[in-house]
């Protein structure tokens, strides 16, 4: 079994054994292995454009917020975006900070339709430590993967 076939199974399992609405979960790096191994595959990330700009960016990725800032309104027009700049046949991974709001997204893309949906587990900045910060318990940071600061 190739490592594309290995990490969607893994995912998928984890789909099914926490009742998701869609196809997988992936961990991050999973998620950033997947981008190269999985020709067209496309990262969404739904965080608000000031975390965007305030806590950092993933280099390739598509940005489209899924709530606003501040008073995390409900985007909308989110479907819209989406459906413009991917297509609904490619596999789709969502992320937002922690998993939360990008495991909303999935569910709403895999409901219109969208054939390959997963969620970024843990997101961005991951879960929480002892003192309540971020970015030292999981996450795409924390797994030192590709990041600009802007």
């Amino acid at each position: 079994m190739g490592r594309l076939t290995e990490i969607l199974q893994n995912a998928q399992e984890r789909a099914r054994q926490q009742g998701l609405p869609y196809d997988g979960a992936l961990l991050p790096q999973e998620a950033h292995e997947l981008l190269s191994l999985a020709p067209g595959s496309r990262l969404v990330d739904v965080r608000t454009r000031a975390e965007l700009d305030w806590v950092g960016r993933i280099p390739g990725d598509v940005e489209i917020e899924f709530q606003s800032w501040p008073g995390a309104r409900s985007n909308p027009n989110f479907l819209v975006e989406l459906k413009a700049q991917v297509d609904p046949e490619s596999l789709v991974m969502f992320i937002c900070r922690s998993g939360a709001r990008s495991h909303g997204a999935a569910a709403m893309a895999k409901e219109a339709g969208y054939t390959e949906v997963y969620n970024v587990l843990q997101g961005f900045e991951g879960d929480k430590d002892a003192e309540s910060h971020r970015n030292t318990v999981g996450g795409w940071r924390a797994a030192g993967l590709p990041w600009v600061q802007s």
